[in-house]
């Protein structure tokens, strides 16, 4: 037998696994394309941003008097390390605007938070560092999106598609507008960055209703991920009509970044014509084809505390959402009666203060004809309009209600996909049986289960220690060299 540890908790949970069972750890297993040198960051980003792709340089774009807003991700996408892409870039790209004459009453930075939690302010300070944090929050020039604040939101009615565009209004108006991206593995439409980033970050939640939703995410393209999706069209849609709209493109920088989030490259520019580059050096950490055979069995573990905060790993519609997106990663390698078994503490804390309206969620599930999770998406619209959970979104570092149905749709995935999924070590099981997942003590009991009810016996098992700790990856088989989905002439972004 093999011995693993998968995250428990805060803490781990042994298992011991038969000794024909296969492990992969991002980066390590596969590693990751060379990153840039610490040492040599400075210097590429700044090459990038000297040298854009499809659009002039900041130095020609903005001059004395340019209003320029600098929109950065939350603390949702991490990179919190002294050398972050957001540290980095933020700093030279305000250098760049200096010395092109813009004055520093003129600039703005704007957390992308959408429809997440305002970042507190030690967290902003966390992301941007002491010497950007330092320069700009005393004077009131760092603030967070605001999702539900009409006076600082421009309606710009429906796009091409007819999904409505609702934008921050310090966007709309600057005369620069920077968006700092990474290009990262991402289960929603395949990389974070880009058009992603300002189709999710500064909108509305009507706006990502047009695309976070079953219709959407339940579709054939949407499984396994990829960047071709119906989900990935609308969000260069709605982004593209933003720019026709403001008659100006929006200026990028993204990083691509390895399992450690560090970046590997660095573009800027024009969206439209820069993701297509980025996603072409992007494709070799993230589309990693490696498997030689199907597996019938993913083990892994989920820690309290990940992505979206603490509680995700016992909040059970979160936890969902978590094990849907190892499902929409790992779709390509799973057998078609594949089971999941994975360790959670599923104790019972909801973390209400973050997300104060899934307990009720979880327990309208429960009752009344609810049999699967898309049957809950007729109650969008009024979660989404709740006077008392916006007020907690807006004033004390909630989720915007709207964000828990995005979850809801994500978390059904998982049970579309696989045969069963287990469980195992839940301290409060009737949680995670609420959500129509099998529970075991021990990581043996529910893989001695599955053999008897579902895989049979000496099934192939594909242990995944750290897959919440680092990156991932969008796991492929090794004989598919198109199973990264991008499809050279699928590069085009329509």
């Amino acid at each position: 037998m093999k011995h693993f540890e998968f995250e428990y908790g805060a803490g781990t949970m042994g298992a011991n696994l038969p000794d024909t069972t296969d492990e992969f750890i991002p980066g390590i297993t596969v590693e990751d394309p060379p990153c840039i040198p610490q040492e040599k960051l400075e210097e590429e980003t700044l090459k990038s941003l000297r040298n854009p792709i499809g659009m002039p340089p900041l130095s020609q774009l903005a001059h004395k008097g340019s209003k320029c807003v600098i929109i950065f991700p939350d603390k949702v996408k991490g990179g919190e390390q002294p050398t972050s892409h957001r540290k980095v870039s933020i700093k030279l790209i305000i250098q760049e605007l200096y010395a092109a004459g813009v004055e520093k009453k003129d600039i703005l930075l704007i957390c992308s938070n959408g429809l997440h939690p305002k970042n507190k302010q030690d967290e902003i300070r966390r992301i941007l560092g002491d010497e950007l944090f330092n320069e700009f929050w005393p004077s009131g020039q760092i603030i967070n999106h605001d999702s539900e604040d009409y006076d600082h939101l421009v309606d710009l009615g429906l796009d091409h598609d007819g999904d409505p565009v609702l934008m921050n209004k310090y966007v709309f108006e600057a005369d620069v507008p920077i968006l700092i991206g990474h290009v990262q593995s991402n289960p929603y439409g395949g990389y974070s960055g880009g058009y992603k980033h300002s189709a999710t970050g500064i909108t509305h939640w009507r706006s990502i209703a047009s695309h976070h939703v079953p219709a959407v995410m339940h579709r054939p393209d949407f499984m396994p991920v990829s960047g071709h999706s119906l989900m990935r069209d609308k969000f260069n849609h709605i982004s593209m009509y933003m720019e026709e709209r403001m008659g100006k493109k929006f200026f990028c920088c993204d990083a691509v970044l390895d399992s450690q989030s560090r970046q590997i490259a660095i573009f800027s520019g024009y969206a439209k014509e820069m993701m297509p580059k980025s996603w072409e050096v992007a494709d070799k950490r993230t589309y990693v084809h490696w498997a030689k055979k199907k597996y019938d069995v993913l083990v892994f573990g989920m820690p309290q505390n990940f992505h979206y905060g603490n509680g995700m790993g016992t909040n059970p519609i979160m936890m969902m959402q978590a094990l849907s997106a190892q499902v929409l990663r790992f779709k390509r390698v799973m057998s078609d009666h594949c089971v999941i078994i994975c360790s959670a503490l599923c104790n019972g804390y909801f973390h209400d203060e973050l997300w104060p309206y899934l307990r009720k969620l979880y327990d309208m599930f429960q009752h009344d004809q609810m049999n699967v999770l898309p049957d809950m998406n007729r109650y969008g619209e009024l979660f989404g309009t709740d006077q008392e959970y916006i007020r907690q979104y807006r004033y004390g570092n909630a989720f915007h209600p709207f964000h828990g149905f995005s979850m809801m749709a994500c978390g059904h995935l998982a049970e579309m996909n696989t045969s069963a999924i287990y469980i195992v070590g839940a301290q409060e099981p009737g949680y995670a049986r609420g959500m129509g997942l099998k529970t075991r003590a021990t990581f043996e009991e529910a893989l001695a289960d599955a053999e008897k009810k579902y895989v049979g016996p000496n099934p192939n098992i594909l242990a995944l220690p750290l897959t919440f700790k680092r990156a991932s990856v969008h796991l492929c088989m090794a004989d598919d060299p198109k199973g990264d989905g991008h499809y050279a002439e699928e590069r085009v972004i329509r």
